[in-house]
């Protein structure tokens, strides 16, 4: 148990990747510099009645057959390519901060001074490098493009660094790189990830990227960006709402910033390949919402605030993959105050 005189009740980082909106645009692969931007259509369709029934309807033929006889209507937005076009651009930025060693907030001196010098140990040994490695590899693989990336003939992704007199470029095939595990040393992956790196190292310098990813669907397929959540969708016409900015159809930035931290390959389930997730995002309890299902929890002591707790007032962690999950958890930014009750 922590000394009372070393609890933070009040404790905040600020996010040090900074993802903004991704923007869909539509064109040819062999011509790539003539996009336009896609935008979202309304569809009324008639569908069927395919959810689960009461067993007083499915085991009655006659009020079965009353039941599918109704018709499922719907209204939804999809977004598609047009005609002609077989490739979809999504166009992003994205803001590498530095300062980690500093919360945005802190009300304990003496438990910022501990936390201050176990980052700086961090830093100097590590240098965030093994995190820079992975957050270019997720850039390099297009895993932010999430369902557009399934189906598709090619993917290439164009970084490039816009900070004036450091500029840079990278292009990436993402159908070369996999989306299941880290070990690849890809000189080019190795380059922008010390770009990465060099900046969460800093103590307030930045990197500013520009992303542009084309991806070959096929000629006027389907393309998907992020939907919204609509939580009272008793009052709303569409049982779908697509998201979109200025009326060009879009994808969130938490999704994309959702797909850039998933590195976490360090949870205890990884190795056991039956109920592995793959890579998951960086979460204080490596929650994954759409399986129900917390890889880190506090009784197995992997969740980040047992590490945390440790490694913040000076104490080693056991391994270094640990340091790197503590430290991709405040890349990641949130609200970890302490009772002091």
């Amino acid at each position: 148990m922590a000394k009372k005189e070393n609890i933070a009740s009040v404790l905040a980082f600020e996010k040090k990747l900074v993802p903004s909106d991704g923007y869909m645009y539509g064109t040819i692969w062999e011509n790539r510099d003539n996009c336009s931007p896609l935008k979202l259509i309304e569809k009324s369709v008639r569908g069927t009645i395919s959810n689960r029934l009461k067993a007083a309807i499915k085991n009655d033929p006659v009020k079965l057959n009353v039941e599918v006889e109704k018709a499922n209507l719907q209204t939804v937005d999809v977004c598609s390519l047009e005609p002609e076009q077989d490739t979809l651009k999504l166009h992003f930025t994205l803001k590498v901060l530095g300062g980690v060693a500093q919360p945005s907030a802190c009300n304990n001196a003496l438990f910022k001074q501990s936390y201050t010098s176990a980052v700086s140990g961090y830093i100097s040994k590590e240098g965030f490098k093994e995190l820079g490695r992975r957050y270019a590899l997720n850039l390099a693989n297009a895993r932010f493009l999430w369902r557009n990336r399934v189906g598709a003939e090619s993917i290439e992704v164009q970084v490039k660094a816009l900070n004036k007199g450091d500029e840079q470029t990278w292009t990436f095939d993402a159908t070369t790189f996999s989306t299941r595990d880290f070990q690849n040393n890809d000189q080019e992956v190795v380059t922008l990830g010390a770009r990465i790196a060099s900046a969460l190292a800093s103590d307030d310098d930045f990197l500013m990227l520009e992303i542009n990813c084309f991806v070959q669907v096929g000629k006027a397929q389907e393309v998907y960006p992020s939907e919204e959540l609509v939580l009272d969708k008793g009052k709303g016409k569409k049982s779908k709402i697509l998201y979109s900015v200025n009326d060009i159809a879009a994808m969130h930035s938490q999704k994309i910033g959702n797909a850039l931290r998933s590195i976490d390959t360090w949870y205890p389930e990884f190795d056991d390949i039956q109920s592995s997730a793959g890579p998951i995002a960086i979460e204080p309890y490596g929650a994954v919402t759409n399986l129900g299902k917390a890889y880190r929890t506090p009784k197995d002591k992997q969740d980040f605030y047992t590490f945390f707790d440790k490694f913040a007032r000076g104490e080693q962690l056991e391994k270094v993959e640990d340091e790197h999950y503590v430290m991709a958890v405040l890349v990641r930014g949130g609200v970890f105050g302490e009772s002091d009750k």
